[in-house]
């Protein structure tokens, strides 16, 4: 090679001098640290520099970059360059473009860039995104040079004011400080004369007018405001002024109404961005002369639409309720790189696309059907795709994938009339395919195609009816690639060994496993084996797993002790579940510091000695599923706290409730729904909700309990308890407690149960607890209380089995009237019919459960109550007896009522579904799907065709527009109907009502055994305890 490098490649000569004055390096694969005897630095004439996207890790940025004295444009994005921003750069007194954005391991600090500031008079652009400022405060950007003309300051951990002036620099055309979330300042209101063509304030804390923003900015072109805090009008009327704009983001802002369509007007729009609001109606249709959207929020503002955008590149329409078909422009313009429509209500066929430029399309979650149409195989560009959870039918065609050579991710799950019989074909035509997801697909085995996936990195065949054992060839399948694995909710029944050496995710649940405890590579996060088959001990090579962040094993037959090493992993377990298993001995007593635990759930084991001292590493708590009364529990966190069934005795551990920060402040927790847990792992927990155990698969963030029931405590209530105003469940039944119900608890204003029953409380029932108006369900039974019981608000709904047992209580509901007050009775309410009186009055919680708390009890996903017929016996007694009292019901209920008929009366044998749950809901949505699905698959007592059938027969009555919820009905309509099949076998025909039940179950659980244990003999006797076991093993049953 020459030494005259003026004709290499990146490089540039002055045509004078022959000067090296430019270097373009960037993506050239450079790797390594760059030293600083580096011939680069010896280019003294060097004007631009161009080392972008390259890895220099983990090289910091040498001070002799700012001894290029003649430098003028300086760019390092994306090398990875890491450590102090040297202030050297300041130097750079020429400098007019400085970009050192995606570089997150730089840190620049507040001497240099004040320097950078002060020095850099020239700058016009300066780059900064994604570098590290958090130690700076804004104002040091005040004297930025007032040649600016772009700052992009997006996502560098700015907290504090914004400095105002910059907003009035003469020449700035670009302001990004996108994702500072601390960020805040003020935004002019008049004389703010600029230039400004873009401008991004996303979630930030800026105030934002919008209509005087808009009428300041002439010239905007774009804008970008997603998860903004607006003041003002909520509805953007003033949108359709933005006539110029080419580019904008109003995503998760809330709005409603009418979505602001004239804006496709806007011949040179390019990306439009209004995922996760809340508007409603139609895309328009250009075809059929759509003209005009009346905003829902004034009656006389409308929209005039007359073009299509030919231009545009982006339409982000996610999280939304948008409805009607997709309309055929949309597959029909030439430059639209990303379409986004998923999380919708959009209806019909999926169309026919013209072009082939899409890159991405996500119409997952909606209510599509028909085929998957081959003009799909048009978009060769096409890098994801997605139609999850919709209702699309027929075979999925192989060649529809064949040219689609760059599509790296690929989603189908949860299209129940989807076939992929056909789907066969290699998976070398999808070269770049790192994820695939076929999640209740039909599925009987593991696709063979998977054989040459070899650098596959994620994989769901969730809920699919896969069988047996996991085929050799499958543990070659992305042996140095997957990360992510997820065979939960089948019928396998071993797994042998786990080789996937980089596996981070492994999801195991709901299967047959059988055998010892599987153990996973050592580099895994999650791991899941939990409501499987899985004997033996727990072997202390499970201590070797130091990356693991939640390991569920519970619902086993595990036995033996828990491996004391175990606790060394609690620096960075997140989740440890072992609960329901047939563990024995003693808690881990050492508990790493720096504990990361947030849930910890040992219950239903046969452990014994006290909670470890140690557990006040876990400053973070918030599920603890045992206990002991001694532990301070200094858990600012913790929102559920379960001591019960237990043989705890002394006084109620007073000193525990002021630790128990999280159950102080009731507003905490409210706005934003969010649940304990992340998006891949849920927390769930058994409790005891009104007076039956619940299973919760889902924990609402805002969910505070405490359960000391059945124990020993005694003593009085303390009134400290006042101060968990965020309380929601309080259960102190079936101890010692003596004294008075405390006046104090009238101040647990979202208290929505409370149980004090089979105590020795006396004195009178305290008429501060009429104050409880979410209060949905109240036991003060078998007490010792006297007077008249309150009245008024939720004390009107209770009924006498609130008090029996109190023998010196009177008035509503008890019989025993108080003096002569016997016209203080209430009246019925209005939504009791008079002849339903005697029914609705012994289950009128549940309507108040309804009405006060149908938010709280869907938005926990909590699905039907289940619960059994031996307690409490007063419902079981009002529940079967009295068959001569006539219900009139709506047709719309009436598929409840006959599968209740023929259930066992004897107390204790059987037990039932709790159907009225869903009484007095006038019209039921998609929610109470999701609510009989958890039922179906997670809480169901009941067994046998009596339950196949009330859930075939109700499905349709469960609706929200006029047909079952197509993403999640017919999901588990499928799996109950193979679960629900007829058993082959005869049988005589039984005499009476129970013998018929019986019967029926056997005949049903019969198949259901054929199928799932074939080795057990047809003619083998399978009664209702072998059904439990069955449903037990497959994680549809708990409880005895």
């Amino acid at each position: 090679m020459g030494t005259d490098c003026c004709g290499w490649d990146g490089v540039t000569c002055d045509t004078m001098t022959g000067h090296v004055i430019a270097v373009d390096l960037s993506c050239s694969g450079l790797q390594g640290p760059i030293h600083p005897n580096t011939t680069l630095f010896s280019l003294r004439h060097l004007q631009r520099l161009n080392l972008a996207y390259n890895e220099f890790y983990p090289s910091a940025i040498s001070s002799k970059f700012g001894g290029f004295a003649n430098m003028t444009h300086l760019n390092l994005t994306g090398s990875s360059f890491a450590g102090n921003f040297p202030s050297e750069i300041s130097h750079l007194s020429k400098l007019v473009s400085l970009d050192l954005s995606w570089n997150v391991g730089i840190i620049m600090k507040t001497p240099s860039l004040k320097r950078l500031v002060q020095n850099l008079t020239h700058l016009t652009e300066l780059v900064l995104v994604y570098v590290n400022m958090s130690s700076i405060p804004p104002n040091s950007f005040m004297n930025l040079s007032t040649s600016l003309t772009s700052l992009r300051l997006f996502g560098c951990g700015l907290k504090g004011r914004f400095p105002d002036n910059i907003f009035h620099l003469p020449n700035l055309q670009l302001l990004d400080v996108r994702y500072n979330y601390n960020l805040s300042g003020s935004l002019p209101t008049y004389n703010w004369s600029t230039p400004l063509k873009s401008l991004g304030l996303s979630e930030t804390g800026f105030p934002i007018n919008l209509p005087n923003l808009i009428s300041n900015l002439k010239s905007l072109k774009e804008l970008y405001l997603r998860g903004c805090n607006f003041i003002g009008s909520s509805y953007p009327t003033f949108l359709p002024n933005l006539t110029q704009i080419t580019s904008l983001d109003l995503s998760y802002n809330n709005f409603g109404g009418q979505c602001p369509w004239s804006l496709l007007n806007n011949a040179g729009l390019t990306s439009l961005d209004f995922s996760g609001n809340n508007f409603i109606g139609q895309i328009p249709d250009f075809s059929t002369n759509w003209t005009q959207v009346s905003s829902s929020n004034s009656s006389s503002n409308s929209q005039s639409v007359s073009q299509i955008p030919s231009k545009l590149v982006g339409l982000f329409l996610s999280h939304n309720l948008l409805n009607g078909t997709i309309p055929s422009w949309l597959y029909d313009i030439p430059s639209l790189l990303e379409l986004w429509l998923d999380y919708n209500q959009f209806t019909g066929h999926i169309g026919d696309f013209q072009h082939n430029s899409l890159v991405f399309l996500q119409l997952n979650n909606n209510k599509l059907h028909g085929p998957l149409p081959l003009s799909i195989s048009k978009l060769v560009s096409l890098i994801g795709l997605s139609v999850s959870f919709n209702n699309l039918s027929g075979n999925v065609e192989s060649k529809i994938f064949f040219r689609l050579k760059n599509l790296e991710y690929l989603e189908i799950s949860n299209n129940p009339l989807l076939l992929l019989s056909s789907f066969t074909f290699a998976i070398n035509i999808l070269p770049k395919l790192y994820s695939l997801e076929l999640s209740s697909s039909n599925i009987t085995e593991i696709p063979h195609f998977l054989r040459a996936a070899e650098t596959i990195e994620s994989l769901d065949l969730s809920k699919n009816q896969i069988k047996g054992n996991i085929p050799k060839w499958f543990f070659e399948v992305g042996k140095d690639s997957l990360y992510n694995l997820n065979l939960s909710y089948k019928f396998l029944t071993s797994v042998g060994h786990l080789p996937w050496k980089n596996l981070r995710y492994l999801d195991f649940r709901s299967n047959l496993l059988q055998g010892p405890l599987p153990v996973p590579p050592l580099g895994i996060s999650f791991f899941s084996v939990s409501r499987n088959n899985i004997t033996g001990q727990i072997s202390s090579t499970i201590c070797n797993l130091s990356l693991v962040n939640y390991l569920d094993l519970s619902y086993n037959h595990l036995n033996n002790v828990i491996p004391s090493c175990l606790g060394n992993l609690s620096n960075h377990l997140i989740d440890l579940d072992l609960q329901i298993n047939n563990l024995h001995g003693t808690i881990p007593t050492t508990i790493a510091k720096g504990c990361y635990l947030r849930s910890l759930k040992l219950n239903g084991n046969q452990l014994e000695g006290p909670l470890p001292q140690s557990l006040v590493h876990c400053r973070k708590l918030e599920v603890l599923d045992f206990g002991n009364p001694k532990t301070k529990f200094p858990f600012p966190n913790l929102r559920i706290i379960d001591l019960s069934h237990n043989e705890f005795h002394g006084h109620l551990p007073t000193n525990l409730f002021k630790y128990l920060k999280a159950m102080m402040n009731a507003s905490a927790n409210k706005g934003e729904l969010k649940y304990m847990g992340d998006n891949y792992y849920q927390d769930s927990v058994i409790v005891v909700m009104k007076g039956f155990f619940i299973e919760l698969v889902k924990i609402q963030s805002l969910f505070t309990t405490i359960d000391f029931s059945n124990n020993n405590f005694k003593g009085e209530i303390p009134t400290s308890i006042e101060e968990l105003r965020s309380l929601k469940g309080l259960n102190f039944s079936h101890n010692n407690l003596t004294g008075r119900v405390p006046p104090s608890l009238g101040n647990l204003t979202n208290l929505e149960w409370l149980d004090l029953s089979s105590n020795k409380l006396e004195g009178e029932i305290p008429v501060q607890l009429v104050d409880l108006t979410s209060l949905a369900f109240l036991n003060l039974s078998e007490n010792h209380l006297f007077g008249q019981i309150p009245q008024g608000k939720q004390f009107n709904t209770f009924t006498n089995d609130s008090y029996k047992e109190n023998h010196g209580l009177c008035g509503f509901p008890m019989t025993n009237a108080c003096g002569n007050d016997e016209g203080q009775q209430p009246p019925p309410s209005s939504t009791i019919q008079e002849d339903d009186f005697k029914f609705e009055n012994g289950f009128h919680w549940k309507v108040v459960l309804l009405g006060y708390g149908v938010g709280f009890m869907f938005g926990l996903g909590l699905g039907y109550l289940v619960f059994s017929s031996g307690k409490p016996i007063w419902l079981v007694n009002i529940f079967y007896g009295e068959q001569e009292d006539k219900v009139r019901r709506s047709k719309k209920n009436a598929c409840w009522w006959p599968y209740l008929s023929n259930v066992n009366r004897m107390e204790g044998q059987h037990s039932f579904i709790f159907n009225e749950a869903l009484a007095g809901i006038p019209q039921p949505n998609d929610n109470i799907t999701q609510t009989l699905h958890l039922f179906a698959f997670r809480g169901a007592h009941d067994i046998g065709k009596v339950r196949c059938e009330f859930i075939q027969k109700c499905l349709p009555y469960l609706k929200g527009t006029g047909q079952p919820n197509p993403t999640i009905a017919s999901d588990f309509l499928i799996e109950t109907r193979m679960r629900c099949q007829d058993s082959n076998r005869t049988t005589t025909q039984p005499s009476s009502p129970m013998e018929s039940l019986e019967m029926s179950e056997s005949a049903v659980g019969m198949s259901y055994l054929q199928e799932l244990s074939p080795s057990m003999s047809s003619g083998a006797s399978f009664d209702t305890h072998d059904c439990q076991s069955l449903l037990k093993g497959r994680g549809l049953l708990f409880g005895d």
